[in-house]
């Protein structure tokens, strides 16, 4: 006799195809959700990874930042301190110049000649004075343009006067106080 299969076989293969169905869904989706975790806890570590780079970073500008701050107050200092070297540079170069104005004075200033006051302003130095006569202020005019320290004077005014019975001239005079260039030895030197 032949068997006769009376069993639902074609719902239990159903069930069974359903299932093996559900069950491949359901391993695609936790396969797909470990790939997504994976691809996201991946970006996060970068994410991560990049930000503490750019606070490194942000944290090195704000040190930088405050050296190119110090470098600039430095560099006010430096210039301040080299303004002040170059001033007590100049007072002392010109140190010797009041001397030397002094003493072409007193060389150059002809006998019958004599100077009430003397103004300087910067190199322009300005005397008034007394001479016995025009020809003594012109003989100091001739040794002032003569000297090496002294130049280009002007007679401004020139007053011929009589003082206790004697003819005397009153004068003022402009001159230049010139620095003299170093002579070629001094500056092979």
């Amino acid at each position: 006799m032949a068997k006769i299969n009376l069993l639902p076989w074609r719902e239990e293969l159903r069930k069974e195809r359903q299932q093996a169905f559900y069950t491949t869904i359901g391993v695609f989706a936790v396969l797909t959700l470990c790939i997504w975790g994976a691809f996201h806890f991946y970006n996060t570590l970068r994410i991560d990874y990049q930000v503490s780079r750019n606070d490194f970073i942000n944290v090195e500008i704000v040190k930088l930042e405050k050296k190119i701050e110090e470098i600039k107050r430095l560099e006010k200092e430096k210039k301040r301190l080299k303004a002040r070297i170059d001033a007590i540079e100049r007072l002392q170069g010109n140190r010797p110049l009041i001397v030397h104005l002094f003493d072409e004075m007193v060389t150059s200033l002809p006998e019958g000649v004599s100077i009430k006051s003397v103004k300087q302003k910067g190199p322009s130095i300005t005397i008034s004075g007394v001479a016995q006569s025009n020809a003594r202020v012109s003989s100091f005019m001739r040794k002032l343009k003569a000297s090496a320290w002294l130049g280009d004077p002007q007679l401004d005014v020139i007053q011929a006067q009589n003082e206790q019975g004697q003819r005397v001239s009153n004068f003022t005079m402009r001159f230049n106080q010139v620095i003299p260039k170093a002579s070629t030895e001094e500056d092979d030197a």
